[in-house]
């Protein structure tokens, strides 16, 4: 009997806060509002914990300031936009420097 294989494909990046205040407030809410955009889950990655992107609350939890390493991961590659919109996001240090 074959068994079915479920293969999940999920992308991921790795970058480091630049920002002075880290993710506070302001860019937990920008974070969830382009994680909500995608089809599957998005996850947050930092401190050896991992949270919903799409939940602004579960992002705070994260305790991220500046220097600190976050792995951004979507579920399929059908969300790849959100996982650069995100990535994007950080590069340009929230919009707030």
């Amino acid at each position: 009997m074959m068994e079915k294989i479920d293969k999940k494909i999920s992308l991921l990046h790795k970058i480091t806060i630049d920002n002075l205040l880290g993710i506070h407030a302001r860019p937990a809410a920008k974070i969830a509002e382009i994680a909500n955009q995608a089809k599957l889950k998005v996850w947050l990655s930092a401190n050896n914990n991992k949270v919903d992107a799409q939940s602004m609350i579960d992002i705070l939890t994260l305790g991220a300031c500046m220097g600190t390493e976050v792995v951004i991961e979507v579920e399929t590659p059908e969300d790849i936009f959100v996982l650069n919109m995100i990535c994007d996001l950080f590069k340009s240090r929230f919009g707030e420097e």
